[in-house]
């Protein structure tokens, strides 16, 4: 074997034995004719002495090394407390340089802030950082853990297609030319949502698995083109029962990873409820700061800013010792996420609301000193405002209460606050005049809905629930249509016709016929899960070679253009004339 024993593992239990270690330099330091170094490897660190020999003058950095030597306690007073092999030393007998080091990018040992794209180009090293090392260990670690829990609730792991075909499932579908069959294509799965419904219609009953999805979205922050969900399926279940699986799930991967136990049943908010007092379906509880709706107190205002559907405030408590170019900064912020500002009011130390700002002096006396009452503000705070439609005055607002938290301190970093939001409408306005589903068109209406939701599209509600964690949905899901004449119901509510149903769904629909059983299932989002429990910011430190914010991949240049005879090889310009199986093509 190249190595008898792991680095990290060394003790002083073990002093006085023979060992051989391979590893990596991480530091070096002269002391006249001996040197030490830091050799590294997975299992951790521990300090080599060396005599200042030829071989050991050119050592760098991350040169990979082979050492022999005798394990011996540090001297007294040399130890170091902060690392496990603290205690012991290895006094090399033999040095063998398995790999030389080009100078480095950027260094593995140390803080320093890094430019992310030269992390992503070099991942490979960037890998090396304990920090990054140990997230993608915590990543394994908590891999193993969903199986033990899977196992134990009787879940089988079966393994969906990778090439299927295109459905319209909210995003674009990442497609692949099918070399043998020119003009036509494969799609990448966007999720194994129809696989999964398949797998309960076949009789498996329970199914999971950590899949790959795919997503030709626009490109934004922390969002990846390809990531993974822990996507569970049950049959004959209610939402309870979903409901239990996954919170035992979530208080294990708490549990054994954090080191938190997850008090259970983990609170339950209606979507109304979340919208009203957070302006957000994924609200973070960490802090208080709840919206407060003022569309009553001005029904009959003369503002006409007010004159809206929906009005609505948020209170920053000591606001009011902003200064102009912090209240105008605000405006900024508001205009940066599409509204027009954000209006407000400040209320003096008497308590009274302040004549400073545009809103206050559009305002009638009634309406001024009511409003402190009305808001709960206080003496010193600021109180936001945003009038219009109820769902984008609310996210707004929303979105300045989170600010607010941030600015004011009043987000526990330490803190973990879970909750469920439940019912979520089932259709939304596509802004055509029809309707579009929610969340997939294969969720099931609330029993209350199910006779009348076709007729009150706008009212009806979805038989949905997604967990959030600190303000970060970390999974949803919902009860399946498991008839298929509330399936026709649902694409016929969508405008989606019954040759377009046929053409896009058929199997599905043909799955349906054949003694489907009720069933329901969640799907969590692995890497945003992982990362709130590393504590990281961003869903690229925990996956080990992630795509930059751009989709572009640094370390491999992906995507590249393709040449042209893999595009005639390919089929990708062949024209389809005529449809089914007596279609031809011609390649282009």
């Amino acid at each position: 074997m190249i190595r008898t024993h792991e680095a990290g593992a060394l003790r002083a239990s073990q002093a006085g034995q023979q060992v051989t270690l391979a590893g990596w330099v991480a530091r070096r330091r002269d002391h006249g004719g001996v040197v030490f170094i830091d050799l590294r490897d997975a299992s951790g660190v521990v300090q080599v002495v060396l005599r200042a020999d030829d071989v050991a003058h050119e050592l760098r950095a991350e040169f990979c090394v082979r050492i022999s030597g005798e394990v011996r306690r540090r001297p007294a007073g040399n130890e170091n407390p902060e690392l496990p092999t603290g205690e012991v030393e290895v006094a090399a007998a033999e040095l063998e340089v398995l790999a030389e080091c080009d100078p480095l990018p950027f260094p593995i040992e140390g803080g320093a802030e890094l430019n992310e794209e030269v992390r992503l180009r070099y991942r490979y090293l960037d890998i090396r950082r304990s920090e990054l090392a140990a997230a993608l260990r915590t990543r394994s670690a908590a891999a193993y853990l969903v199986s033990d829990v899977m196992r134990d609730h009787g879940f089988v792991n079966v393994e969906t297609p990778f090439l299927t075909r295109s459905t319209p499932e909210g995003a674009r579908d990442f497609l692949v030319p099918v070399r043998l069959q020119p003009g036509s294509w494969y799609a990448l799965p966007q999720s194994p949502q129809l696989f999964k419904q398949l797998l309960m219609i076949s009789g498996l009953e329970r199914y999971y698995q950590l899949v790959r999805c795919f997503r030709d979205e626009d490109f934004r922050a922390d969002r990846q083109p390809e990531f993974t969900q822990i996507d569970i399926e049950m049959s004959f279940v209610t939402r309870e029962d979903v409901v239990t699986v996954a919170e035992e799930l979530v208080q294990q991967l708490w549990g054994q990873i954090a080191g938190y136990q997850v008090p259970r049943p983990i609170p339950q908010l209606t979507y109304a409820d979340a919208m009203a007092r957070y302006g957000s379906d994924k609200p973070d509880l960490r802090f208080g700061c709840e919206l407060v709706d003022l569309t009553a107190y001005f029904a009959g205002t003369g503002f006409r800013v007010f004159q809206a559907p929906h009005v609505g405030a948020v209170i920053m408590s000591g606001g009011a010792a902003q200064s102009r170019k912090e209240l105008d900064g605000w405006q900024d912020w508001a205009r940066s996420r599409g509204a027009r500002g954000l209006a407000y009011v400040l209320v003096g130390e008497d308590g009274l609301v302040s004549d400073a700002g545009p809103v206050a002096k559009n305002l009638t006396h009634n309406e001024r000193s009511g409003l402190t009452a009305a808001t709960g503000a206080a003496a010193g705070d600021a109180v936001f405002f945003a009038a219009g439609p109820a769902n984008a005055a609310r996210t707004l607002l929303g979105a300045a209460r989170l600010e607010i938290g941030a600015r004011c301190g009043l987000i526990d970093r330490q803190a973990w606050a879970f909750t469920w939001v439940v019912d979520a409408p089932m259709f939304e306005e596509d802004g055509e005049g029809g309707w579009t589903a929610v969340h997939h068109p294969f969720t099931s209406p609330l029993p209350e809905w199910a006779d009348k939701f076709a007729s009150e599209p706008g009212g009806a509600l979805a038989d949905a629930y997604d967990i959030v964690c600190n303000g970060t949905e970390i999974g949803g899901g919902s009860i399946r249509i498991h008839r298929q004449d509330m399936q026709q119901q649902v694409f016929d509510v969508i405008g989606l016709s019954r040759e377009e149903a046929r053409s896009q769904f058929g199997f599905l629909l043909d799955a349906l016929r054949y003694g489907p059983p009720p069933h329901g299932g969640i799907a969590f989002g692995w890497d945003r899960l992982l990362m709130l429990l590393t504590g990281r910011e961003t869903i690229r430190d925990v996956i080990a070679f992630p795509k930059a914010a751009s989709g572009h991949d640094p370390l491999t240049g992906a995507p590249t253009p393709i040449t042209a005879a893999q595009r005639k090889e390919a089929g990708i310009d062949a024209v389809t004339v005529g449809r089914g199986t007596d279609s031809a093509v011609t390649a282009g």
